[in-house]
């Protein structure tokens, strides 16, 4: 009876392994929202990383995490630093690219709670008065993180949180004005 149990678990196990193996390399996830607001002062939301605690998702998860911003004000090149709990973990972001009222290219390391690169990008598009906002995040998987990223539900739990952040944006784009 033993012998067949652990037959049977050796099995699930390598089972387990090849439906991780086959999952792909490449991990991407968007959300679209409009928003009733014009397209640059939507645009200015993202491409300011000053601005970002007034809407990410992650920002009121810590409250006592330790952010620091270098470089310009906003745009390419601006940079922003933060330390937190498990919530929010530690890394950086970059605007890598910038193209004014159109799109934000970020770069994001993360060092805690796993260390990884990632991209997020944001498109603006006209729609109506208001603005089509696409956000999308893309990383490219190893073996361990595509297991993760099974188990855990990962493009269900990046795509609720980019979800949350647009309706949060959306929120403050408009009650603005």
């Amino acid at each position: 009876m033993l012998k067949k149990i652990l037959i049977g678990l050796t099995v699930l196990a390598a089972l387990f392994l090849v439906v991780v193996a086959l999952q792909p390399s490449e991990f991407q996830v968007e959300r679209t929202a409009t928003i009733a607001a014009p397209q640059a002062d939507v645009f200015a939301r993202a491409n300011d990383l000053h601005k970002w605690d007034a809407w990410s998702p992650w920002a009121k998860l810590d409250p006592n995490a330790k952010i620091s911003f270098e470089g310009p004000e906003a745009g390419q090149g601006a940079a922003m630093s933060w330390a937190g709990n498990d919530k929010v973990g530690e890394g950086k972001m970059t605007i890598a690219e910038s193209r004014p009222s159109d799109e934000v290219k970020l770069k994001v390391d993360l060092v805690k709670p796993f260390a990884g690169t990632s991209t997020s990008q944001f498109a603006f598009k006209p729609e109506g008065d208001g603005t089509s906002v696409t956000w999308a995040m893309s990383a490219h998987h190893n073996f361990l993180e595509k297991a993760f990223c099974l188990v855990m539900g990962g493009k269900k739990m990046v795509g609720d949180d980019l979800a949350k952040g647009l309706a949060q944006l959306k929120a403050v784009a408009e009650a603005k004005g």
